[in-house]
């Protein structure tokens, strides 16, 4: 299962954008964002909000791989 903070940090760094401006855009203080890259899961209305805020759909790359994963199907 992909660990979603790990994600969340790829996404960010790729975007060149900082902790301090996703901590603005999600409205929530900067270490709790340090707390979200370590998270392997998430909150879903904090999924849509970090996903809007970063424009990338977090849910989709997650469905892929459920889709993908033969185990999730038994």
């Amino acid at each position: 299962m992909a660990h979603i903070g790990q994600l969340i940090r790829d996404e960010l760094k790729q975007q060149g954008r900082t902790v301090t401006w996703l901590a603005k855009a999600i409205n929530c203080d900067r270490t709790n964002i340090y707390n979200i890259f370590e998270r392997e899961s998430i909150d879903t209305n904090l999924l849509i909000r970090i996903s809007k805020a970063l424009n990338r759909n977090f849910f989709e790359t997650l469905t892929q791989e459920l889709n993908s994963d033969p185990k999730a199907s038994k």
